[in-house]
């Protein structure tokens, strides 16, 4: 289908630098589309699994607690995933400070092309399928810094901010680890469907083939909004790829949507809770959405990571009753 660019000519950070009392009006949702014309629930959340450090005297529980979510829910939170906290936190101050802390001129040296799919660098609304989105004029309130890190071949840390100045660094050893943590993850749920470990990964690399995965790093960065009722952050949508795992700051934003058609906020649960989402290429029966819905007065970020094969291919993960989720920020 054919894609066409919303990207606008400013920044929402240098759209806040006058002040506005009020939404510009291509950031406004159509009335069926707002904050508040959806339902949300305040008595649910999304199940937390303990991997238990990968301890093979827990796998077997560990395996079976994720077949039966990602069935219900298509999405959890992990912890003791075995990533060090340190790389969390730093990884975050390290995002926040690029965002806030430096001028969106000097951000702009870094700016993806906004007539390129996918195009890596600063930018402010994604390509959008036109057929997909009808509201396709209408903008997210967020800007994002798009990183593309694996395989190997892709990644060119030059394209990536040298401020604040371990932030290259920063971004290669987060990408290191979150390929290993989802290997791990594919394994566990190709288990939990009774096939062999390797099945999955095996599936979207090719058989091992270190060419055949794509991963990229995006971070996204929700200011405060004049009026947060009528905007969101990143319109509902489904993760293109295999599976995400986004860690977010301690603002809550993420809302997943229920077997219910309730939206259910994904609160932060601890600096090292990281929040798995399959996404469109291990679920078939419904898609795993994700949207934000910016806040008054408060701005939140999430580093969000995609795992995908190059070249598109569904996997037969077939779930209960998988969710969509969106993104309040």
């Amino acid at each position: 289908m054919a894609l066409q660019s919303s990207e606008p000519q400013i920044r929402v950070q240098k759209l806040l630098e006058t002040h506005p009392s009020q939404v510009p009006p291509q950031y406004i949702q159509p009335p069926h589309h707002r904050p508040s014309h959806t339902n949300n629930s305040t008595h649910l959340s999304i199940p937390v699994i303990d991997l238990f450090g990968f301890d093979p005297s827990h796998r077997p529980a560990v395996r079976a607690a994720i077949g039966r979510e990602s069935g219900e829910w298509g999405a959890f939170q992990v912890i003791n995933h075995g990533i060090p906290i340190s790389l969390l936190n730093r990884m975050r101050a390290a995002a926040l400070s690029f965002f806030r802390d430096y001028s969106v001129s000097d951000k702009l040296a870094y700016a993806c092309d906004p007539n390129s799919f996918a195009s890596e660098g600063y930018g402010t609304q994604m390509l959008l399928d036109k057929h997909v989105h009808s509201q396709s004029s209408v903008l997210d309130w967020r800007d994002y810094f798009d990183h593309h890190t694996l395989p190997l071949s892709r990644r060119n840390p030059s394209n990536w901010p040298h401020f604040p100045s371990d932030y290259r660094e920063l971004m290669a050893q987060y990408s290191d680890c979150m390929k290993l943590l989802s290997q791990r993850l594919l394994a566990l749920i190709s288990e939990s469907i009774g096939l062999p470990s390797s099945w999955m990964e095996d599936a979207i690399t090719g058989m091992g083939a270190e060419e055949g995965f794509y991963q990229n790093i995006t971070v996204s960065y929700y200011p405060p909004c004049p009026q947060p009722d009528l905007t969101l952050g990143l319109q509902s949508h489904s993760d293109i790829g295999a599976i995400t795992l986004l860690i977010q700051d301690d603002v809550s934003g993420l809302q997943v949507l229920s077997g219910q058609g309730d939206w259910v906020t994904v609160h932060p649960l601890s600096p090292d809770a990281i929040v798995v989402i399959l996404a469109d290429q291990t679920e078939d029966v419904r898609d795993v959405f994700a949207a934000a819905v910016p806040g008054f007065g408060a701005f939140w970020l999430d580093v969000a990571i995609d795992w995908s094969k190059r070249c598109w291919l569904e996997l037969s993960f077939v779930k209960k009753n998988p969710a969509p989720c969106k993104i309040d920020a």
